[in-house]
């Protein structure tokens, strides 16, 4: 099938290397270097879509990241499918099968297509809102309907078979963008020996130059491109990204990087190759050289396919070798956009005529425009296109100087292209991302990036700055800005220079008038992606949305995978004149990450399958295994639940391991324990901040129980955190607390308290913990050590660093069992060591391992609380009976304070944790029970707590629980009803929660 619209010669393509693809269905050609949307051109297809709201048919308007339209499926198979790439940035390869993401039956022939003719008068903002609220019976129809006639593409059913990488890196200067400006930053930086990234999300370096016919120091702009990119590729400390985009630009100059590796390769990555890749980028600086998107004007049937941008039209010519029509009409506001006529001229193709907005423009272009004899219409514009699926023709009046009105008779020219350029909008994108609010510069007739606080620079277009001189100049002095912020010595850079063309001032002009009011004249569209149109605006503000944000929601403005790149502006500036406003005084909208669109793979990377849950094991881990431990999941770790014997049931075993470790000496693999290295001068202090209790006098060597809390004082985590030195401390958490625990210590630090000189490390699977409990343990650990065990040498909450089975350890005399006990620390790598050696000296004692059930148990008998399972974050410490971990004595504040003041907290009958017996010993209540007080009371009955810890104890020889009764501190001795699914009812008496040993005799000998 010939390519009709392309060019025998010019362009970067490669006409060597024909390649098929598919577009709805049937096969086409294009060349090794077109993107889809040049091939899809190439070969005449006008229609590439049908819009969001109105069905109308659309075409490709642009031809870069600002694209609204060519939005489509790709994808020869059901697991290769993905949805919504843009045409304009998908590289064609052979093979490559697509299709229009709505249309029905298909993208030509819509049967929804009546929505758009019908829709102007039938469907205006908030039409869903009004018109579908009654009958409340037809909600599910109107929404089954609704969604059915809504959506873009369709999410693939089969799993992605590719795979994806994150990655981490760090670099001086961040380079977002290859055009003249960013080359000539990290030319500059580079030459300096700075570590520098370079990203853009082209497939090749050179931005604007790739499709610019003009010339640096006498030879093609593309040729100081390549000598560029060849001396920064052959510089060892520089990183190039090509197909990499620049999406999310967060607090501290962390950026992410979404690099295409493989998408312009096959459906699937090859064998061995990584189809994306996020990179996640610490720098020290970032220069952003993003440039600018060319605005297209705002007038009668501007989405007619055909209707196009004018530098897009440029791009086609220059870049693709495709004229993408036979018969153009360029309407501008500026000299720039002459330039897509002279290209098209210089194709051989007819130039019906040039509609200048402007009065008398005399700039060069507009000169060589009259030289080349075309028709150059002044103070002229296009107010209206003909044609229903390409454009026949339009209509061009005269307009006032202002640009509000027309002023004269109406003449119809006939063409199947209308290029538009109302000027350039800067590329603020990223600097948005970091709170920075753009500001309006009338010079530029758009925003700019307005103050940061982030270590950021930039250059170019993105400035206002948009001839090749410019850009040049600028990018060499952000280079140079940020050598000087990073002390590193400045090389001299010798620029090449452009022939400086003389450019008259461009028309402030958004809006096309019509000889209709706005509201009946043909559409003129603002949003092409989410069928915003002028009239739609007007209507927003007429019905009292005066600020831009609400507009944009009530609109649907800028909601588009597009972001509104080519509408925004356009929207804010008809916005404004309903309001009778200035742009600065109505404001703009806020761009958010990710700039493009970013696929979850990528997101993702390698933590899927079996890698999206990891599962992490202790250095005993074979240990455990091998001697028949069950196991049990634990916040990712595999813990060890119980060690049965052959024959012997999980009761029978629990009872075992109970009464060794009670009667003898036991021992748990206690090494999942959330650990957390805390340091700093200001250590202590935000300790005392971020616990209940005190810290400022916990001494060196010593151990102290915490209780965390959250802000509305209900208890978050615990554990025991210790002191190693002045300035250090060791804090443990709950196994599956951990990650939690350490994100709200930085959370708190970064957020309230970045004054506090403190820093936080994971340490958890640096240690191995070995607990050993019970009457004996002190014996059983003398045979491995020489350090003093004596109760005066080292008593209860102790810790020392010692040696263990001649391993370097710290050793913590504290105890969740109630017995004497020892948390023996060491190095990962020796765990296993010192383990076996534990065992090998503990055959007299019958050492006994036990897992995290008979570790329930025992903490149990001794009333001691797990977070998160006697808590459910609806009970504060005096609900657990805990106010001695409690200190209101503190100078400064601790998290939860004012959350357990509040009323709510202090009022009587709130539920508290208690002990209860069952009056039948050996009857265990099922956790998770309800309590009752009264147990004939009809159904609803009146719930008053519920079980949250229960087992048997065989060291008591009778059943315990924990549980949380309204009132239940004050309510001792009284009896509570806890009736079951089948019809039992269990009584229990409410009791203390110390079951055992309650003065603590037995841990302190």
């Amino acid at each position: 099938m010939s390519q009709k619209n392309r060019l025998g010669t010019g362009g970067r393509i490669d006409r060597t290397t024909p390649l098929k693809f598919q577009y709805n269905g049937k096969t086409y050609t294009g060349f090794q270097g077109d993107t889809l949307a040049s091939a899809i051109l190439a070969n005449g297809i006008d229609v590439v879509g049908r819009s969001f709201k109105y069905s109308r048919p659309r075409g490709v308007v642009a031809a870069g990241a600002e694209e609204p339209n060519a939005v489509l499926q790709l994808g020869a198979t059901e697991e290769t499918q993905v949805p919504n790439v843009r045409a304009t940035q998908q590289e064609l390869f052979d093979g490559l099968t697509s299709q229009a993401v709505n249309g029905w039956p298909n993208v030509d022939n819509d049967m929804m297509s009546w929505v758009g003719k019908l829709g102007g008068k039938m469907m205006p903002p908030g039409f869903y809102y009004k018109t579908f609220m009654y009958p409340k019976s037809l909600w599910d129809t109107y929404e089954s309907m609704i969604r059915k006639a809504a959506g873009l593409g369709r999410s693939p059913l089969e799993n992605d078979p590719d795979t994806y990488d994150k990655v981490n890196q760090h670099c001086d200067v961040l380079v977002v963008g290859a055009g003249p400006a960013g080359l000539a930053a990290a030319l500059t930086a580079a030459r300096s020996g700075a570590r520098v990234i370079l990203a853009d999300e082209q497939s090749e370096f050179g931005g604007s130059l790739l499709s610019s016919k003009e010339l640096l120091d006498g030879k093609p702009a593309t040729s100081w491109v390549k000598s560029a990119v060849d001396e920064l590729a052959g510089c060892a400390d520089v990183l190039l990204l090509p197909r990499a985009t620049v999406n999310g630009y967060h607090d501290h100059n962390f950026l992410t990087i979404h690099e295409r590796l493989t998408d312009h390769l096959a459906d699937k990555a090859p064998v061995g190759m990584v189809r994306q890749r996020l990179h996640r980028v610490r720098a020290k600086w970032v220069v952003l050289a993003t440039g600018a998107h060319e605005r297209p004007l705002v007038f009668s049937n501007n989405d007619v396919p055909g209707c196009m941008i004018a530098s897009a039209v440029s791009t086609y010519i220059n870049r693709y070798g495709v004229v993408p029509g036979s018969e153009l009409v360029l309407m501008t506001t500026n000299d720039y956009g002459y330039q897509a006529a002279l290209d098209w001229h210089d194709a051989q193709r007819k130039v019906v005529a040039i509609v200048d907005t402007r009065q008398n423009p005399q700039g060069a272009r507009v000169e060589q425009a009259r030289k080349r004899g075309l028709n150059v219409i002044t103070g002229s514009a296009v107010i209206e296109v003909q044609g229903s699926k390409r454009v026949s023709g339009v209509s061009v009046a005269t307009i006032d100087a202002a640009g509000n009105k027309v002023t004269g008779a109406v003449n119809r020219l006939n063409a199947d292209t209308v290029a538009s350029s109302g000027g350039w909008s800067p590329v603020i994108h990223l600097s948005s991302h970091t709170g920075s609010r753009p500001v309006w510069d009338d010079k530029v007739v758009g925003f700019v990036p307005g103050p940061t606080v982030q270590k950021q620079l930039t250059a170019g277009g993105i400035n206002g700055k948009y001839s090749i001189n410019e850009a040049l100049s600028e990018g060499v002095l952000a280079g140079l800005n940020a050598l000087a912020k990073l002390d590193l010595p400045a090389t001299e850079v010798v620029l090449p220079s452009a022939a400086d063309m003389v450019e008259e001032a461009s028309m402030t002009l958004f809006q096309i008038p019509h000889l209709l009011p706005t509201s009946k004249a043909p559409k003129q569209f603002v949003d092409y992606q989410t069928d915003v149109t002028a009239a739609g605006i007007e209507v927003a503000c007429r019905e009292g949305f005066e600020s831009i944000e609400h507009v944009k929601r009530y609109t649907a403005m800028g909601f588009g995978t597009d972001q509104g790149k080519l509408g925004n502006i356009n929207g804010m500036a008809v916005a404004a004149k309903a309001l009778n406003k200035t742009i600065p005084e109505t404001g703009t909208t806020i761009f958010r990450p990710n700039y493009t669109p970013v696929t979850f793979g990528a997101m993702v990377g390698r933590d899927c399958g079996e890698l999206f849950d990891p599962k992490r094991y202790t250095a005993m881990h074979k240990w455990h295994v091998e001697h028949g431990a069950k196991f049990e999941d634990v916040g990712q770790w595999k813990r060890g639940w119980y060690y049965p014997k052959p024959g012997e049931s999980m009761q029978e075993c629990l009872d075992r391991e109970c009464k060794a470790t009670r009667d003898s000496v036991g021992i748990l693999d206690a090494s999942t324990l959330g650990k957390i290295d805390i340091q700093g001068a200001d250590a202590r202090e935000f300790l005392g901040r971020i616990y209940t209790n005190a810290w400022a006098k916990l001494a060196v060597g010593k151990c102290r129980y915490g209780l965390m809390c959250g802000e509305d004082g209900m208890v978050f985590d615990d554990g025991v955190t210790s002191c190693l030195g002045d300035n250090h401390f060791l804090m443990t958490t709950t196994t599956g607390g951990a990650p939690r625990v350490l994100e709200w210590l930085e959370l708190w630090h970064q957020t309230e308290w970045p004054e506090l000189d403190v820093y936080f490390n994971t340490v958890t699977d640096h240690w191995s913990t070995l607990t050993i409990s019970g009457p004996n343990s002190r014996k059983l650990l003398s045979e491995l050590t020489d350090f003093d065990l004596s109760n005066e040498n080292f008593s209860f909450m102790d810790v020392h660093q010692c040696t263990v089975a001649g391993v370097p350890a710290r050793v913590f005399r504290i105890s969740f069992t109630g017995e004497l006990s020892y948390e023996i620390n060491v190095q990962a790598n020796y765990g296993m060591h010192v383990w076996e050696k534990l065992f090998e000296h503990g055959k007299q004692f019958n050492l006994t391992p036990y897992g995290t059930e008979t570790m329930h148990v025992l903490r149990a008998e001794k009333g001691f609380i797990i977070a998160g399972q006697d808590t459910d974050g609806s009970v504060h410490p005096h609900d657990l009976g805990m106010s001695w971990c409690v200190s209101d004595q503190k100078p400064f504040s601790y998290v939860g304070k004012r959350g357990m003041a509040r009323q709510d907290c202090m009022r009587e009958n709130r539920k508290q944790l208690v002990g209860l017996k069952t009056k039948e010993p050996k009857v265990v209540i099922p956790e998770g029970s309800q309590a009752v007080f009264d147990p004939n009371e009809p159904i609803p009955m009146t719930m008053v707590g519920h079980i949250t810890s229960s087992y048997y104890s065989a060291n008591l020889g009778h059943s315990i629980a924990m549980g949380v009764i309204k009132g239940g501190l004050s309510r001792m001795g009284e009896t509570v009803y806890y009736p079951q699914a089948d019809g039992r009812v269990i009584e229990a008496e409410i009791c203390s929660l110390v079951f055992l040993d309650p003065k603590g005799e037995r841990q302190n000998v």
